[in-house]
């Protein structure tokens, strides 16, 4: 007996959803099949078991080889039913069942006889069944009526062979193109589908020849296309046309035909053409104006999908060219009370983007309304369009600012607040005059925060701006509070902010100590350890002295070695007498899960390809070269590159080189595998070439006496530099080795062999090769504590680009440094942004910059950049890589 389904509608309470299909078995239901074979069919009967088969398999079921066969012969006794409903079950139970290459000759002569009936409904459905199951050699059999379906006068007939073609365009593609002319044909049919289906089928065959498809763009754009489906068509082909062109400056040869699209009669065509326009490469305010004008008018439009279509056309625009949307505004405050939520919010967030700054006030009161009724991800959008515009119009703080403290004590989830508490933490980073209000906005939330890791994350940001402010005292109450009243992991982050008070701020010095000696006391360990670390460090004896550079340093300062390395570095220490040296702990970030695709069989060459672990990376190779005399007056190594192939994959030898940087020296270390197994190679060199590297002198090598089959072995070349200097060049590598033929029986290699030498690929030390990838946790408070003194700045311009994203990357390529806080992502259609980066310079010199990019519609990229570091030199020196690049 069937069993009620969960209601749909909650205005249907008092009515029951009932499934036929619920609870039924693939057992039961094949033995039903056998209907099948009845001697007199009931149609009906046959519809309905066809159906749950469908069903069936529509939810997953899977037949085996022997049911889908039985299932299958018994379909095709169905034939012999002239009823047109089980026929059309038929049909659709071959396609899904998807019989085999023998099995398809048995229905295939039923369905050419299909194809031929003077029923249409057979013809349009023998059609797309017989093109779904058939191989490539039955389908040069029935090429013919295929053919003669595409222009035949029955629209149905003509579609279902169209969409057919579409579909074996991907499986037979030569065939398909044999039938250009009858596919052109059918462009000229009256028929709105089979122009639709002819038009899609047409530039598909057509698509790998730009030219052609250039054509038949041109010669349809003159009016002969009457479907308003094959009208949307031919607008998305002429856009891609137009991007695909090189030659499109000035007037655009197909602009006018896009133009008139948006006096065309149909609704949709009218969109695709305002959405096409919109999205041309380089648009001006001139040709924005025609689309944005019907897009207005759909505003006002009874149909919700138009206001929807066209408001988050405009919110795309708003992104690039705001000014082009204001003359819509009046019309997008009316969708704020909108029903459906989607298109209020898009009209809200449209609105901020596009708002000035005397409409602000006026926008706020109408979003307060409309916050209570939508869902959190909609408030998210809203909030993050809040930030956008108040970072658009700093002057405008306070009340943008009110508006997000209210919102945040109002009821909310998780993700919704931390939008909130993001936004806020960044206005009071951005705009100095927000830092106080915010700061007690953030000091009231967290008195009633059920959510302990925005609780910590404001603690933490309290700690870092509180102490700056004019007076630091009044935040106090709201810290200390958290010790009483919230659970362990917020109690010690608020016993590091009560600190962090008392190292900056000498004046509450002896009241923070009273307020730490009593977290003592605290049931959690953690808690109570802090308090004792921070009681002895910042000295508990309560006078009001200034707190020692090297304590602030230790107790709060930047961690300027990666997490990873120190984990790993203190997994690997042995207790001994010897401390813990936290020196010791490499600081360069590895990046360990790009790693170059190996052919198959090529070995890895030596040390070129060590542990993934980044610490026993660097240990390896400082103990390998340590141990080599010629080396081991060089100093400490400063930096290993990752390994750099010179052979390509499958090649007699496999050679790359990594370089190693000292301060004052550069040893290449080539990392060779024979990869013959009838060869002995002896006296293996590389002969390096440094006529292109000025600044470079060779001062030594160490060649590699033997290098048997598939053993690596490495050989070394050594150059100096002058100290302190980044200094770059190209290096020309020969492989330079006598070779003997090993006898393949014995495994002995002859006495005599055979001078011979093998051209390796150019090698290159770059700018990028002298500085280390070390991150730091904050960067605004390292970039304050840098200091102004050797700082550099300076604007470039970095030419066209194919996206923002490209030139972020080639840039961070160029320097070599850490991106900080996943700055190194740029988001989509951004027209701006700022990355930053991290690093330490060759001589152990700190380094930041910060980069501002701006791209134009042109596609020109220009770049602001500053540099900060312990070193002017070191800031001059990255000026001078970007602008010589």
């Amino acid at each position: 007996m069937a069993q009620p389904l969960v209601k749909k509608d909650d205005d249907r309470d008092d009515e029951a959803e009932y499934s036929p299909f619920l609870g039924i078995e693939k057992g039961a239901v094949l033995q039903e099949a056998r209907v099948f074979n009845d001697p007199q069919l009931d149609p009906r009967r046959c519809s309905q078991v066809i159906t749950k088969l469908l069903y069936l398999l529509n939810q997953g079921d899977s037949f085996t080889k022997v049911e889908a066969t039985e299932v299958f012969f018994s379909v095709t006794k169905l034939f012999q039913s002239k009823d047109l409903g089980l026929r059309r079950m038929v049909y659709l139970i071959i396609k899904e069942l998807s019989p085999s290459a023998d099995e398809v000759i048995i229905v295939t002569s039923s369905l050419m006889k299909d194809m031929n009936s003077k029923t249409d409904m057979y013809r349009a459905n023998a059609i797309r069944v017989l093109c779904r199951i058939t191989d490539g050699t039955l389908l040069t059999q029935i090429e013919r009526y295929l053919k003669q379906a595409i222009v035949d006068k029955n629209p149905v007939v003509a579609s279902a062979a169209l969409v057919s073609g579409i579909h074996l365009l991907q499986t037979n593609p030569e065939i398909v193109k044999r039938w250009s002319n009858e596919v052109q044909e059918a462009v000229q049919s009256r028929a709105a589908l089979v122009q639709f289906h002819a038009l899609a089928l047409l530039q598909q065959i057509r698509q790998n020849d730009r030219l052609a498809v250039s054509k038949l763009v041109t010669s349809l754009t003159r009016g002969t296309v009457r479907s308003p489906l094959a009208q949307c068509l031919l607008i998305r082909y002429t856009s891609q046309v137009i991007r695909e062109s090189s030659t499109q400056t000035g007037d655009r040869p197909f602009y006018d035909f896009l133009e008139s699209c948006l006096r065309h009669k149909a609704e949709m065509v009218i969109f695709e053409a305002a959405r096409a326009i919109t999205e041309l490469s380089g648009v001006t305010s001139r040709e924005l104006t025609p689309a944005i004008t019907v897009l207005q008018l759909f505003l006002s439009s009874s149909k919700p999908v138009l206001r929807f279509a066209a408001v988050r056309t405009l919110n795309k625009v708003a992104m690039t060219h705001p000014m082009a949307v204001t003359n819509c505004n009046i019309d997008m405050e009316s969708l704020i009370s909108d029903q459906n939520r989607s298109i209020a919010t898009l009209a809200i967030t449209t609105l901020l983007k596009t708002g000035n700054e005397s409409s602000v006030d006026r926008l706020m009161k109408q979003i307060t309304n409309f916050m209570s009724d939508i869902a959190d991800e909609f408030k998210i959008v809203v909030v993050e369009a809040i930030r956008s515009l108040c970072l658009k119009f700093p002057l405008k703080y306070r009340s943008l600012m009110n508006f997000l403290s209210n919102i945040l004590r109002e009821e909310g989830g998780f993700e919704y607040k931390k939008a909130i508490v993001d936004s806020i933490v960044i206005l009071i980073r951005d705009i100095p005059e927000a830092k106080e209000s915010g700061l007690l906005h953030l000091c009231e939330f967290i008195e009633d925060c059920e959510f302990t890791y925005l609780s910590t994350q404001i603690l933490h940001f309290l700690g870092i701006e509180g102490p700056k402010t004019t007076d630091p005292s009044k935040y106090i109450r709201y810290i200390y509070n958290r010790v009483h009243l919230e659970n362990a992991t917020v109690r010690a982050a608020a016993v590091s902010t009560l600190a962090k008070f008392g190292a900056m701020v000498d004046a509450l010095k002896p009241r923070i100590f009273v307020l730490l000696r009593r977290c003592i006391f605290d049931s959690d360990d953690e808690v109570r350890d802090r308090a004792t670390l921070y009681l002895n460090t910042l000295g508990g004896d309560g006078e009001v002295v200034e707190t020692d550079k090297e304590v602030k340093t230790f107790l709060f300062g930047d961690l300027d070695i990666p997490l990873v390395n120190l984990e790993t570095s203190l997994k690997n220490y042995e207790p001994s007498e010897e401390p813990f040296d936290i020196h010791s702990v490499p600081k360069e970030v590895k990046s360990q899960p790009l790693v170059e695709k190996k052919a198959p069989g090529k070995k890895p060459a030596g040390l070129g390809a060590p542990p993934a672990g980044p610490p026993s990376t660097v240990d390896a190779y400082e103990r390998l070269l340590s141990s080599i005399p010629e080396f081991s007056n060089f100093g400490k190594l400063f930096k290993s590159s990752a390994p750099v192939e010179l052979t390509e994959a499958e090649t007699e030898y496999a050679v790359n080189v990594v370089k190693h940087v000292f301060d004052r020296h550069v040893v290449f270390q080539y990392n060779c595998t024979n990869t013959i197994p009838e060869q002995l190679l002896e006296n293996v060199s590389v002969i390096v070439d440094a006529s292109e590297a000025d600044d470079f002198a060779y001062v030594t090598s160490k060649p590699l006496r033997s290098l048997p089959y598939d053993t690596p072995g490495q050989t070394f070349v050594a150059f100096e530099k002058p100290e302190g200097i980044t200094a770059v060049g190209k290096f020309t590598n020969m492989l330079r080795f006598i070779v003997k033929e090993v006898d393949p029986s014995t495994g002995e290699a002859e006495e005599d062999g055979v001078e011979d030498e093998y051209q390796l690929e150019d090698l290159e030390v770059v700018a990028a090769d002298f500085m280390m990838k070390v991150g730091v946790s904050n960067f605004r408070n390292a970039w304050e504590s840098m200091g102004e003194d050797f700082e550099r700045v300076d604007e470039y311009g970095l030419g066209p680009r194919e996206s923002l994203a490209e030139a972020v990357s080639a840039v961070i390529n160029l320097l070599g440094m850490q991106p900080c806080e996943g700055t190194e992502v740029v988001a989509t259609n951004s027209r701006s942004h700022t990355c930053l980066l991290s690093g330490v310079s060759l001589g152990n010199v700190k380094v930041l910059v910060r980069l501002q990019f701006g791209i134009e519609g042109s596609r020109d990229v220009a770049m602001k950049l500053s540099v900060r570091s312990e070193d002017e030199a070191i800031g001059d020196a990255i000026h001078e890589i970007v602008s010589c690049s």
